[in-house]
């Protein structure tokens, strides 16, 4: 004879229930099977996570990205645009504020300010999009390469952009271009060196977490040559992350080139740029603040649209990576 189950008090679970279904009697008929929020929760975390990045890029990403294309598409267009000369002199009074011939007004030397601004977008424009290419190419290869083979290909590749990363960066890329001489070419070829370090190291970190997850591993034992698992799997993997704050490494070179231009070491006058446009500006603020107001605003919004964006994507490919 089999000694009886001992009877459980009310109210505590077995071993077993935890797995079971609850089951209801509906009107007599048979029990309906609901399984357990817990049961729900863990099955339907990853899409709910996916829905929820989705949703929280928000009106404020999609405004960023609208004013950045409209920044992009009037610098591109703007040689056929019906716009007046950006440095044609004494096309309007001087120091005129805004009106119906010219939208936002006349610097002191008579020029058009809308003209100028759109064209010195361009130069902010090429200098942040073109380093940062650059500076993600060559940083980019450099860290894939120490983070997955490490040893003292990462030793020495670490501390080569730990050195980048010791010097000021604005003495460095003021250095850099007061020796070459001011130019648009220089100057986007100082901030690219500026941001091989930091983008070396970045990817490099993103690389040795992503070459110890399983689906790495796996492709080694399968008899993956190297090079088809960085460029296959991990760059994959990689490069979603990097470019959503390559956008915010775009503001910083961005603000950057304005910096240089202040100072008189980036490109030549009178070719129009935010920078060198701020710096004349100042010169008359207290009779025309307009003149520079206008390069100001358009930076300020430009650069907080680039970070605004950058930021939303970033926390939006964490949340992929933590639900997968």
């Amino acid at each position: 004879m089999h000694d009886p189950a001992p009877e459980r008090p009310a109210g505590i679970a077995g071993p077993s229930d935890a797995l079971a279904p609850s089951a209801t009697m509906v009107g007599g008929g048979s029990p309906s099977v609901e399984l357990e929020p817990e049961l729900l929760g863990s099955e339907l975390a990853p899409d709910a996570e996916f829905e929820t990045a989705r949703r929280g890029l928000g009106f404020g990403f999609w405004l960023s990205v609208g004013w950045l294309t409209v920044i992009v598409l009037l610098a591109v267009l703007a040689d056929i645009l019906p716009l007046e000369d950006p440095n044609a002199t004494f096309v309007g009074a001087p120091g005129l504020g805004p009106g119906l011939h010219h939208l936002l007004g006349t610097d002191e030397l008579g020029r058009d300010l809308l003209s100028r601004v759109i064209f010195g977008s361009r130069v902010s424009l090429i200098v942040g999009f073109t380093s940062i290419a650059v500076g993600m190419l060559i940083g980019g290869s450099i860290g894939l390469a120490a983070g997955y083979f490490r040893g003292k290909i990462d030793a020495i590749v670490t501390g080569l952009a730990n050195i980048l990363l010791a010097f000021p960066a604005l003495v460095l890329a003021l250095a850099i271009v007061t020796f070459m001489g001011p130019s648009l070419f220089h100057v986007t070829l100082a901030i690219s060196i500026l941001a091989i370090g930091p983008l070396t190291l970045l990817v490099r970190g993103s690389t040795i977490v992503f070459s110890q997850r399983e689906f790495v591993v796996a492709a080694r034992l399968l008899g993956a040559k190297s090079w088809r698992v960085v460029y296959r799997e991990i760059l994959a993997n990689v490069l979603p992350g990097a470019m959503s704050l390559g956008l915010i490494a775009v503001a910083v070179a961005i603000v950057a080139e304005g910096a240089l231009s202040f100072l008189g070491v980036s490109v030549r006058t009178p070719t129009a740029s935010w920078g060198n446009m701020i710096a004349e500006g100042r010169i008359v603020m207290v009779q025309h603040p307009l003149i520079t107001l206008w390069p100001a605003a358009l930076m300020f919004l430009t650069v907080l649209a680039l970070n605004f964006a950058g930021d939303r994507l970033r926390a939006y490919f964490d949340v992929r990576e933590g639900a997968l």
